[in-house]
């Protein structure tokens, strides 16, 4: 092979070579990403309602402007006028929460127990509050054991038991 037969060889494997990349398919484009999705905040939950609890039950025989007991007790004389502080409480300080609030005052006579009184209230309860509820009976009440208990929407949260001495 001469000079001339040479480089007509290479010309054509060189022209060869092109046309071979030049057949070659195009690589097609890659696709475009998704769209990045849009993230939506949860909705947020509610805030829990306020609610109200019974901190405190005490008994006495009287209680001050602040409707506290001025001197607790447990045992009372037959014509004493026997009281209940009861000291609620709100979660929320600022909130007015709406709810009753009730004491039943019962005697343990022997195997019955007997209702003396029963009583309730509606109140607007805000942050710390106290109310009272008393009993009294002027001819005396039976010597014996004695319950009070306190409620808050009709369900028992507080008990306190008592006696009545001579």
């Amino acid at each position: 092979m001469n000079r001339k037969q040479l480089s007509q060889a290479l010309l054509v494997a060189l022209i060869g070579s092109v046309a071979l990349i030049g057949c070659k398919k195009k690589e097609e484009a890659a696709p475009a990403p998704a769209p990045t999705p849009v993230e939506i905040a949860p909705t947020p939950a509610p805030a829990p309602a306020p609610t109200v609890s019974v901190a405190t039950v005490d008994l006495g025989t009287s209680v001050g402007p602040d409707l506290k007991i001025a001197t607790p007790a447990m045992s009372f004389k037959p014509k004493d006028t026997i009281y209940a502080s009861i000291s609620t409480t709100t979660s929320d300080p600022a909130a007015s929460v709406a709810g009753n609030l009730g004491v039943k005052w019962t005697y343990a006579h022997e195997t019955e127990t007997m209702t003396v009184n029963e009583e309730s209230k509606a109140i607007s309860f805000t942050g710390n509050g106290t109310n009272e509820f008393h009993i009294a009976k002027p001819s005396g009440f039976p010597v014996g054991k004695y319950k009070v208990e306190v409620s808050l929407d009709g369900a028992v949260v507080q008990s306190k038991d008592f006696e009545v001495t001579k």
